[in-house]
């Protein structure tokens, strides 16, 4: 086989010399047939369609409802009062202007490796290199991120029960944030429907917890159990401080795209992914602003904000007492393990797009024929994610991840628009943007201003991990041509 990219790369084979061309013009040829149940490799082996759209839901859902509902709503509104609530339905407005064009690109390319794939066809291998190793490492950082979250509330569950003493002198928060990290990622080692049913039960579990809080805490708040509300001005910092705080809490939307990066195991793309993706952006941006609303009227945002963190815990315990405040800490680990479960997933699938065509060594696309998944690189996730979790410190990290992100999704709106005007003779999708091209074009400009507001020191190791990951493609694999580019896209 002439081609470097899909089979070679399975097997081992060395990534091509110079002049190489990695792929077919076809993106279906790059990783073999994509049917509805499987994606038949060319190498023979198959990755496996196991996640419906239940599972594509719950992989949007558990990766995005952690941060917004369990570390924001004190954060949020210590800067907009109330109007954090507008600052989360601009955020959720955001990413449905990135969902859209993601859910176009998905159904004309349902391959692993989502917004890299995507964007290495659309713009080019230097930029597919960019956004799939920045995609790897910063998954690979929230990963660590959200179990470290997990090990505090955890300790927080112990404290609440007074058990906390009996463990004091254990290192709580390395132990349990590694043992877990192990565990996830062994589960997605013996198959990715294993980790999708572990995230449906997470994922309805979560849910459930949130819905009995919110739904009694919004009839509270609208005065049917005759406590007062908290009187508030609706926006006591103005309005500019909506568009400050949507920066702050865009982070809570990361997940959507997240399903795109596992489309070629999604059964019936051209169906589940749009709906997925958009559907996991609705149901969660509706419960954040409930959820803001719902906890500024229980204390007001000048108290709420002096919680901090675990301000929904104080919330939950000032509605349901002792009880909801251990269920609010019990959704918060459900939450947090459900959030580390689809970016361990995710990250994987992103590694093995880029060593598939040759971006990266190939031997790390390797498919474990028993149970049909990437398990080097998974291996390649799970063990620098359980590193960072014992070293600590991860939260930096985290903002940097989101920084990736970002980029990456104001560039998944120009590759569509690229690839559009390029209209390649495979480009079919069964899903078209609506208001093209005036969603895309706002989309990416909506992505890279948020950019502009984040911290200096996330922005800058941002931009450091981009400019070492050009360095390692011109290095490594700047012979490699992806096929899929017209001249002019």
């Amino acid at each position: 086989m002439a081609d470097g990219n899909d089979g070679g790369s399975v097997l081992g084979v060395d990534p091509p010399g110079d002049g190489a061309v990695v792929g077919s013009s076809d993106p279906a040829v790059d990783v073999g047939e994509a049917a509805d149940e499987v994606t038949v490799l060319e190498s023979g082996t198959e990755l496996e369609r196991t996640i419906g759209l239940r599972g594509g839901l719950a992989i949007g859902i558990g990766t995005m409802v952690g941060a917004g509902i369990f570390v924001f709503p004190g954060l949020a509104a210590g800067q907009a009062g109330p109007a954090a609530a507008l600052s989360f339905a601009l955020g959720a407005v955001i990413a449905l202007l990135v969902a859209l064009p993601t859910s176009e690109l998905a159904t004309a390319m349902p391959k692993s490796g989502g917004a890299y794939y995507f964007i290495s066809r659309g713009m080019g291998s230097a930029f597919g290199a960019v956004v799939g190793i920045g995609l790897w490492l910063g998954l690979v950082f929230a990963s660590a991120f959200y179990l470290v979250g997990f090990a505090q509330y955890a300790i927080a569950v112990l404290a609440e029960l007074g058990a906390a003493s009996m463990v004091a002198d254990l290192p709580l928060v390395a132990t349990l944030g590694v043992g877990f990290g192990l565990a996830l990622t062994a589960l997605s080692m013996f198959g990715t429907e294993n980790a999708t049913k572990l995230q449906n039960g997470i994922v309805s579990l979560l849910l459930g917890i949130l819905l009995v809080f919110l739904v009694y805490g919004s009839l509270d708040t609208l005065g049917l159990f005759g406590r007062q509300t908290v009187p508030e001005e609706f926006m006591p910092f103005g309005t500019l401080s909506i568009f400050t705080t949507a920066a702050l809490v865009f982070t809570s939307y990361l997940g959507f795209a997240q399903v795109a990066t596992v489309a070629g195991e999604i059964t019936k793309p051209g169906r589940n992914l749009p709906l997925a993706m958009v559907g996991s952006v609705v149901v969660v941006g509706v419960l954040y602003v409930v959820t803001i609303l719902v906890s500024t009227g229980a204390f007001g945002s000048a108290r709420l904000a002096s919680f901090g963190e675990t301000a929904i815990v104080e919330v939950a315990r000032s509605y349901l007492g002792f009880p909801g405040a251990v269920a609010i800490l019990v959704a918060g680990l459900f939450a947090t393990v459900s959030s580390a479960n689809a970016s361990i997933l995710s990250s994987s699938r992103a590694l093995y797009a880029l060593s598939r065509d040759a971006l990266v060594p190939p031997q790390l696309a390797r498919i474990n024929l028993r149970y049909g998944t990437p398990h080097v690189a998974l291996a390649l996730v799970g063990g620098p994610t359980v590193v960072l979790v014992a070293v600590g410190r991860t939260e930096v990290l985290a903002e940097v991840a989101s920084f990736l992100h970002l980029v990456t999704y104001g560039l998944i709106c120009v590759a569509l628009v690229a690839l559009r005007r390029s209209n390649p003779a495979w480009y079919d999708p069964s899903f078209r943007v609506p208001g093209y091209p005036v969603v895309p074009v706002l989309g990416a400009v909506a992505s890279f201003s948020l950019v502009a507001f984040m911290q200096p020191l996330s922005q800058a190791v941002g931009v450091v991990v981009a400019l070492a990951a050009l360095a390692w493609y011109f290095v490594y694999a700047r012979d490699v041509r992806l096929k899929g580019v017209s001249s002019d896209a």
